[in-house]
């Protein structure tokens, strides 16, 4: 990373006008000692509990090592194995200095990648040819972009937009009321593109790859398209679908494997006793504030969890817009407060389960 651009030191965690800085102080260091600190205070007061408490901290978050979850699951699970997880994930917000709602997650896409290849002749840049590699491959990732995918609800998403819609504007709660609307579509394609995504399997490029040299026609060319997919979305058929879209000969579509890739699983309740306490937890906390159960647009490595049959729940710091528009960014942060209201909201939602 270039520390250039930061502030303050990224990796020295520094306290600043009621915010803390740092390289991962949003995602997801906050939640770590937010979690820790709730595990150590359960044992230093010595609380009774009806259940068991495991702290589990891994560090190789969503990715395929042998320090990573999926390890973690296939060789320890003996050890870990619960019928209720917290993690990452919950997209809290605050508005004018009060926390707005508690998003507690319930659900994420799927990242699928996909590979568009195309074909064509090689030759000398100053003769066009017709099956120009590049060309070909620049239609299809065009087609790719704009491709308007069928938009559906699911449990989850569907109580998140009637909750949200009590919160919210008269105009923007009309949208939530009517979010396969063909018009609120486009509003919110525009207006709220993370409610967009919400509510399709999204297909967005990301990178190309064609050529050596400024006159030569490469006889390939190659594009990266990110598929985050609904949780019952069916991608051999979605594959297929793209496909026959794009329509060109000399392009294939082809499933990425070496892409960020979590397993299927099943949606988190929102009837279970863990549910039941987190929404107890904001109203402790927050109460002017309500809990919104959300699916998460990108992945988190609670689908490892659901695979087994957990119902994990993510959940996460408020954060104000502008700070969630920081994470991954220069100056990361989050408010020292709303890193006090979160501990006391896991806090309570922990005991509310644990040592109820």
């Amino acid at each position: 990373m270039d520390t250039t651009h930061w502030t303050v030191d990224p990796f020295a965690g520094t306290g600043r006008g009621g915010l803390i800085y740092g390289r991962g102080a949003s995602d997801d260091k906050a939640m770590l000692a937010a979690n820790l600190e709730v595990f150590l205070q359960l044992k230093r007061m010595k609380v009774p509990l009806t259940r068991d408490v495991i702290f589990l901290a891994e560090s190789s978050e969503e990715m395929s090592s042998p320090a990573g979850m999926n390890t973690l699951v296939g060789r320890y699970w003996d050890k870990i194995e619960c019928e209720f997880a917290l993690n990452e994930g919950g997209g809290s917000v605050v508005e004018n200095g009060k926390v707005k709602y508690m998003g507690v997650a319930t659900a994420e896409k799927l990242p699928r990648g996909v590979r568009l290849e195309a074909t064509g002749s090689s030759g000398h840049g100053s003769i066009p040819r017709v099956d120009n590699a590049v060309t070909h491959l620049s239609a299809a990732v065009a087609i790719a972009g704009t491709w308007e995918t069928p938009a559906r609800l699911n449990d989850t998403t569907r109580e998140f937009f009637k909750r949200l819609a009590v919160i919210s504007p008269p105009e923007e709660a009309t949208w939530y009321g009517n979010v396969l609307d063909p018009q609120v579509q486009q509003e919110l394609k525009r207006k709220k593109p993370q409610y967009y995504s919400m509510l399709r399997t999204s297909v967005v490029p990301t990178m190309l790859n064609a050529g050596i040299k400024s006159n030569v026609i490469p006889s390939t060319a190659e594009a990266i398209l990110d598929i985050r997919a609904l949780p019952d979305e069916d991608l051999p058929k979605f594959r297929e679908t793209l496909s026959r879209i794009i329509n060109d000969s000399q392009v294939r579509v082809v499933a990425d494997d070496t892409a960020l890739s979590m397993p299927a699983a099943p949606a988190s309740q929102l009837n279970t006793e863990m549910f039941d306490a987190l929404e107890r937890a904001q109203k402790e906390v927050a109460a002017e504030a309500i809990t919104l159960p959300t699916m998460l647009t990108g992945a988190s490595d609670s689908s490892f969890l659901r695979a087994k049959g957990v119902q994990a729940y993510g959940i996460g710091v408020p954060k104000t817009e502008e700070e969630n528009r920081g994470v991954h960014g220069n100056d990361e942060r989050i408010e020292s407060k709303q890193l006090g209201l979160f501990v006391r909201y896991t806090w309570a939602a922990v005991l509310g389960v644990a040592a109820p």
